[in-house]
Formats: C-alpha cells, structure tokens, sequence
C-alpha cells in the first residue's frame, strides 16, 4: 500500500511538471503583447473565474498587488449580480478558465464588451467562447490532468498558477519592482523587516547602559545588572565611547585578581570595541555577529554613543 502512495504521488509531481515544462511553448508574441498591455494599464487589473480557476484568479491578484500592480478578484458567479460595478473605466478584466465554456464566462463575457474593457482570457482551450471574445489570449493548455480519471482540475490549475507568476515577474521587472518596493509593500512579514528595519529602529526603546572608565566595579555591576543587556558602554563626560565591559570581563577579572578593591572600569573595559552606525540595515547587523562570534554591538554616531544593539533583538524580530 505504501508503495502505491508513493507511486501515485511521483506520477501526480511527474505529471504537473510536465504541463508547467510545456508552458514554455506559449510565452509568445502574444505572451508579450498581453504583459505590455498591464504594464501600460491605467486602472486595475480585474481577474476573474469559477470554480478552482477562482482560487488560482485570487492567488494572482495577491501576487499581483504585492508586487506593485494594483489588482481586484471578481467572482465570476457574483459579477452578474451587481460585482461587475468594480469594473471601471480603464481596468483590464483578465478570465481564467479551463474550458472557456462555462455559463457564467458565457454570462459576462458580453457584458464586459458592452463597457469597452479590454478583456484577457487565460484559457486551456483556444476554440472555446472566451478565447474567440476575448482582445487576447494566453494559452493554459494542458496534455492531462494529474487526476486519475483527467477530470478534477490539478494540473490546469498549476499551469494558471505559473503563468500568473510569469506574468507578475515580467511586471516586477518592467517596473524595477526592487527590495524598497518589496519592503514597503511587505511591512509587517519577516522578508520585510529584512528589508527595511534599520539598527536604530531596535535600540530606540532599549535601556542604554553605560559608566564613566572612574565608575567603581560595583556601579558596573549596578549598570550591567540593571539594564539586562549583560553589557555597558564605558563613555567620557562627552558621551564619547571609550570601551565596553561585558559579564565575560567581569569573570575573568576575577578569575585575575585576588582583591577587587579599588578597581574602576577603566581597569577592565575593552577598547576599541565592535560598532555600529544606527542607519545600518538589521540584516548587516546580524552579520557583524556572525563574523565577529558576539552578541552585543555598541551603536555610535560620530564616535557619540547612542546604545547597545543585542542579538536578541534580531531573533524577536525574526531576522535571526
């Protein structure tokens, strides 16, 4: 029984790489014509379908609408009963289907004519209805499905998806749809902050220790203790950096020394200590710790100290 899993799971994988491989025959001059055409479009672009080509159609204008081209999904069931209103004047109404035939297509189709859309159908079957209605065509067809029986929708609905991120990617290049664009269409997720986040955006609501190189190895024991950095700033009445002691120079330290009497940070700082700018993109960061084995940063502008940068902050972030 196992055996036949595994066997049937190859020949669906099998099957469907198969049908996005023969895609590579239908990016075209017509291919072509209809990227140019959403490059150039002036509205949005309106992607419609039933059934499993509805849910590939909302996969693309989430696709579509993160990389910089603003996009709507309209059910095609739902067009013929008021959705259609968010078709407007300078849209584009993209149709996937497999068949080309559905009724609801056949329902619409005349309708988006009638507003002078210019209407793209996605479709597995260039004699259908849509294909011959429609002012282009890209060309979905599939050999077979993946499904036993050649009827449940599986590998169609791959090729829709891949030719809908062909479509988005030859966007995103014609647009020069780069890391800043990506960043701000992607704020809040993980790839974003990669992109954006900034060091001074991490220490901003951080406690910043730090003690004068006279401050007593008691106060250093106060400042670390408090600030639960495990680390602080050893600054001049100018707030200049001068070192940094972390609790590894406190144990070793004492691991030196038979009395701690009379001993300030100036005897146990480490000078000319890893820094860091506060414009410098997280993800740099994290590479300073990487190379260096640390987990503690000093954050300095002109040689004044703003703060301490943690590893930790990183790994909250999910950036580490």
């Amino acid at each position: 029984m196992n055996k036949s899993i595994i066997e049937i799971a190859k020949k669906t994988i099998t099957l469907e790489t198969a049908a996005i491989a023969g895609l590579e025959m239908f990016i075209d001059a017509q291919f072509e014509v209809v990227v140019n055409a959403l490059f150039s479009c002036k509205g949005r672009i309106v992607i419609s379908g039933i059934g499993k080509s509805a849910i590939v159609a909302q996969k693309i204008v989430a696709t579509l609408n993160s990389t910089g081209t603003p996009s709507l999904f309209m059910h095609a069931a739902d067009a013929i009963h008021g959705d259609l209103g968010m078709v407007q004047e300078g849209d584009i109404v993209m149709i996937l289907s497999k068949s080309g035939e559905s009724p609801e297509i056949k329902a619409i189709v005349p309708l988006i004519k009638n507003f002078t859309n210019l209407l793209i159908a996605m479709v597995g079957n260039t004699d259908s209805f849509l294909a011959k209605q429609a002012n282009l065509v890209i060309n979905t067809t599939v050999n077979k499905e993946a499904c036993p029986n050649n009827l449940a929708p599986t590998s169609s609905t791959t090729a829709q998806m891949v030719m809908g991120d062909a479509l988005a990617v030859c966007l995103m290049e014609l647009k020069g749809f780069g890391d800043e664009a990506f960043a701000k269409y992607h704020p809040g997720g993980n790839l974003g902050k990669r992109l954006y986040l900034k060091v001074r955006d991490l220490i901003n609501n951080n406690p910043s220790p730090k003690v004068l190189p006279s401050a007593t190895l008691k106060q250093v024991i106060v400042e670390i203790t408090e600030k639960r950095l495990g680390v602080t700033a050893v600054v001049d009445e100018e707030n200049q950096v001068l070192g940094i002691i972390t609790d590894g120079d406190l144990r070793r330290m004492l691991e030196r020394n038979d009395t701690i009497k009379g001993i300030t940070a100036a005897d146990i700082l480490t000078k000319n200590p890893k820094t860091i700018e506060p414009f410098i993109m997280a993800v740099d960061a994290l590479e300073i710790f990487a190379l260096y084995d640390i987990s503690q940063l000093i954050v300095q502008e002109n040689g004044i100290y703003l703060g301490i940068l943690h590893l930790h902050e990183l790994i909250k972030e999910g950036i580490a």
